[in-house]
């Protein structure tokens, strides 16, 4: 296993979850080792039912694993009680969802800076407002922004308490071709501008370019590990 200091933000050694018992009981993770490092974009693909979004919800301290163990560099996650995993949740992960869970009465500004009033070392909500372009926009209502003006508040948001990780779970899924590669671009200035490790579930193979690497999994196993040799930017990419 990777020490903390070889860069290595979170690991996990062979995961394993189970939903329901008996006959109902369905197997989302079978031995899952994993790793991801500083600054590193990955890239996870996979059908529906594959178990790439229990992965991403074990690796975000939102749900605990049958089996197996994970580690926040070199904090062990599957020994935290809730609390502990609420404060590593609330310190140290950034989530992006398909869906953006903006506040609507609040503008973009103060969407981002509710979660700035939580966090332990926050970055100043103008900054990450700037780093997903959104600076002219700030003092807009959620109602009066695109579809991926609001997908960037959203990443604003996450980014604002300056997280390790930052979890992104098909965080294109709602837009089409044009307003998605605006997203990705959104997120890949962020990783490269924060250093958090980022997390990328898609269904859209096409993204896989714009990776560091490329993890495929299939009947809640990992099948497929592909460092890409150069990154493409997200404007290269064909959907």
């Amino acid at each position: 296993m990777t020490a903390a200091g070889d860069g290595i933000v979170f690991q996990a050694q062979g995961l394993t979850k189970v939903y329901g018992s008996g006959q109902h009981q369905v197997q989302a993770l079978r031995g899952v080792d994993f790793q991801a490092a500083r600054g590193e974009f990955v890239v996870i693909l996979g059908p529906s039912g594959s178990g790439k979004s229990t992965f991403l919800n074990i690796a975000g301290g939102l749900d605990s694993p049958t089996a197996g163990r994970a580690w926040f560099g070199d904090r062990e996650l599957t020994a935290l009680d809730e609390a502990g995993l609420t404060r590593y949740r609330r310190d140290h992960v950034g989530f992006v969802f398909q869906f953006y869970n903006l506040v609507p009465s609040l503008t973009a500004r103060e969407n981002v800076e509710l979660v700035t009033q939580i966090a332990r070392r926050p970055m100043p909500v103008d900054r990450a407002l700037a780093l997903v372009d959104l600076t002219d926009r700030a003092h807009h209502f959620p109602a009066q922004l695109s579809g991926g003006e609001q997908q960037r508040v959203a990443i604003a948001r996450a980014i604002a308490k300056n997280p390790e990780i930052l979890l992104c779970d098909e965080p294109t899924g709602a837009l089409d071709s044009a307003t998605g590669i605006r997203v990705l671009e959104a997120l890949t200035q962020v990783n490269r501008a924060t250093g958090a490790a980022t997390l990328v579930i898609t269904h859209n193979a096409a993204i896989r370019e714009i990776a560091d690497r490329v993890v495929r999994f299939a009947d809640g196993r990992i099948v497929e590990e592909v460092t890409n040799p150069v990154r493409k930017a997200p404007s290269q990419v064909v959907w």
